[in-house]
């Protein structure tokens, strides 16, 4: 079942950004300062900069494979199964090590009102969000925006508030300081560098979209607007609010604070009642580490759900309960949520997490080389990474480097849990899973083999994204030749096509019937019963050309290429030449058309009609299209010896069909229009709507 695009840009912004205000604004600074000093500020933006490349590529693919799954998916599906295991096992681990410090910040700030032991606490709220999720956490994105728009006030406000008492000099005791800035670098370079991959962790949240990216309207635009947007947003408030932090607490202070945000509010905020803006950022606080915490539950516990159904784990833990929940996954991922918190530190926790995700961002980034590099047609993606291949090398350079400025324990514990992943593979996993990644493709133009199966797979995801807007498909639709056949040999009918579109397009004919006869590795994911998809790519194609051939009493096809005996009758066939430099266009408008020969009846339906004009209509009809006689007893009289061009109609509509007197033409501005006129309109949903309540509704005739 196919999940519902319901997320527009600020959905996308809203889940990206609520998952990132959380432990990288109200716990982790005190930390990370004790490291660099005052230069915590600088690492936190360059954090932010050297995590632009993994976003760019995250957009990229997201737009090309808009599939639940994230990074495991992208991995599996570029890199092979292997790397899947890899990337998949990687990306849970940090999942999990991110959700624990969530935890741990709920126990750090109920600490400030309450006398509760930190760990202690987060485990208690690691079993409640686990029995949460167990029972159904039902997501709703109205609530999340609430959310994030109520943290962006309050952060705001103290940022704001902050600022003014650092630079106005109301308040002697906050005001700037160079005593609090003198080392900048307490830790030297080393320190600032480390310091910057400690700090990543806070924006991890930020790709945390490619796991919704179905369910994402517009993708193509929303998914990197969205995600540049709340990098951007984040970025600012963590640099500014880091600033009011180390400006208020000073140096020292902070480095040993484990709730900082809530120590530099008790020095602002005067204009309110006494620890008014305590509580407010406290409630903020916790808030925040409970939605990050009980969000992270729910979409850790998604990734041994899908690495069981991909059998990359044992198929028990893709298992889901009467309540519509895997309670196998989430009580794993409860379990080693709780682990976690008991025997790692809270730096430790961070480091770990930091170090993981680094690995899987050089993975991703590679990922994208990749499928470039795989050449296969189904990756279309609406949003291309700029700077490609150099943002990618970027990216994969500076992950490593930081990975090993984190330290040997956070680096052998990722190596270790590669190995044992790579172990668990070549042991368990490879004799189950016969799927390979798009890196065969690319080593197919170096001889190896490839693995057709992802094409198909890419095809059907292909399908299931549309046509885009600028796509051409309706035009081509009403633009197409229809020929009725009562018999033919195929080859002789191919090349009776061929040679019709040769004359309109003047191509050789000889070389459109041996494009047409091709078998191609898409084939089968274009395979309708009865129906027969050829498609050609020749240079200079100006709008793409489509020839359908009826006939009722089938033609005989072979199937599988060249010395096939197996035959297949074809009622309905589908010609398509597009330019040789839009294969991707080409694809999108393949699967519109195996769209609507996918509807019932679509062979009995279409052979039953008798006239190009209902043919071409039959074709066409969905919510962006309209047919209605002019008759003078209808609202459509008013346009009966008119002009075309002094109609007026919405601006997004193309009067694409006139039929009159059994004869079916493509209009003119100065076309006159006549009493029993057919008009054939197509153009945006809502435009349609118009014309539909203007002159069918309102008693015109269909």
């Amino acid at each position: 079942m196919k999940l519902k695009k319901e997320l527009g840009l600020f959905d996308v912004f809203a889940v990206s950004t609520g998952a990132m205000f959380s432990s990288g604004f109200f716990l982790l600074p005190g930390l990370a300062s004790h490291h660099t000093g005052p230069s915590v500020i600088l690492a936190y933006f360059l954090a932010g900069l050297l995590i632009m490349p993994a976003m760019f590529s995250i957009a990229e693919i997201s737009t090309a494979l808009p599939r639940s799954g994230g990074a495991y998916f992208f991995l599996d599906r570029s890199l092979g199964p292997l790397m899947g295991t890899i990337g998949g096992i990687g990306t849970y681990i940090a999942l999990l090590l991110k959700t624990a410090f969530a935890l741990v910040g709920i126990g750090a700030y109920g600490a400030i009102f309450w006398d509760i032991p930190i760990k202690e606490t987060a485990v208690v709220f690691a079993v409640v969000f686990a029995i949460i999720n167990i029972f159904g956490a039902k997501k709703s994105s109205g609530v999340q925006k609430i959310f994030v728009i109520g943290l962006l006030v309050v952060l705001g406000a103290f940022i704001a508030d902050g600022l003014w008492n650092i630079f106005s000099g109301v308040n002697p005791s906050i005001e700037f300081k160079k005593d609090n800035y003198d080392p900048f670098f307490t830790g030297g370079a080393n320190g600032l560098i480390f310091t910057v991959g400690f700090v990543f962790v806070s924006y991890l949240g930020l790709t945390q979209i490619a796991s919704v990216a179905e369910e994402i309207k517009n993708p193509e635009r929303n998914i990197p607007l969205g995600m540049a947007l709340s990098l951007l947003v984040t970025g600012l408030i963590y640099v500014l609010g880091v600033f009011v932090m180390v400006s208020v607490i000073g140096n020292e202070a902070i480095a040993k604070d484990l709730a900082p945000a809530a120590t530099a509010v008790e020095q602002l905020f005067s204009w309110l009642p006494a620890k008014t803006g305590l509580y407010i950022i406290v409630i903020a606080a916790l808030f925040a580490f409970a939605s990050t915490g009980n969000a992270g539950m729910l979409a850790t516990s998604r990734y041994p759900l899908a690495m069981g159904r991909d059998k990359l784990f044992s198929e028990k833990f893709s298992k889901v309960s009467r309540w519509g929940t895997p309670i196998p996954a989430i009580l794993l991922t409860a379990g080693l949520i709780i682990l976690f918190i008991v025997v790692l530190t809270e730096e430790g926790i961070v480091k770990l997490a930091s170090t993981f995700q680094l690995f899987i961002f050089m993975a991703i980034n590679f990922s994208v080389i990749v499928f470039r590099n795989s050449k296969i047609a189904s990756y279309d993606p609406g949003y291309h990474s700029p700077l490609y291949p150099w943002m990618q090398i970027f990216g994969i350079i500076s992950s490593l480097a930081l990975m090993f400025y984190m330290g040997w324990g956070p680096l052998v514990f990722t190596i270790v849990t590669i190995i044992l992943a790579y172990l668990w593979y070549i042991f368990v996993v490879r004799s189950k899973v016969k799927r390979e990644g798009a890196i065969f493709h690319w080593f197919a133009l170096l001889g190896k083999n490839q693995h057709d199966e992802l094409e198909n797979e890419f095809m059907e995801i292909l399908r299931e994204k549309g046509l885009r807007q600028d796509d051409p498909f309706n035009q081509t639709i009403v633009r197409s030749q229809i020929h009725f056949v009562s018999k033919a040999k195929f080859e002789n009918l191919v090349m009776d096509v061929s040679n019709a579109i040769s004359k309109e397009l003047g191509v050789e004919s000889e070389s459109l019937a041996e494009d047409f006869m091709k078998v191609n590795p898409i084939d089968p994911a274009l395979a309708i019963p009865g129906v027969s998809l050829l498609y050609a790519r020749k240079p200079d194609i100006q709008q793409p050309v489509l020839h359908i051939v009826l006939c009722a009493g089938g033609v005989k096809k072979p199937l599988g290429g060249e010395g096939t005996q197996y035959m297949e009758k074809i009622k309905v066939f589908f010609f398509l030449v597009n330019d040789e430099n839009n294969a991707k266009q080409q694809l999108r408008m393949l699967s519109s058309i195996i769209d609507i020969a996918e509807r019932d009846y679509f062979i009995k339906d279409l052979l039953s009609l008798k006239t190009e004009r209902k043919i071409i209509e039959y074709l066409l009809h969905d919510k962006r299209y309209i047919s209605f006689r002019i008759s003078k007893k209808a609202p459509s009289a008013a346009l009966i010896g008119k002009k075309l061009m002094d109609v007026t109609l919405p601006q997004d509509v193309l009067v694409v069909l006139v039929d009159r007197e059994n004869t079916s033409f493509a209009p003119k501005g100065n076309t006159v229009l006549c009493e029993n006129d057919i008009l054939t309109i197509i153009g945006e949903i809502g435009s349609i709507n118009t014309l539909y309540d203007r002159f069918i509704l309102s008693g015109g005739t269909p």
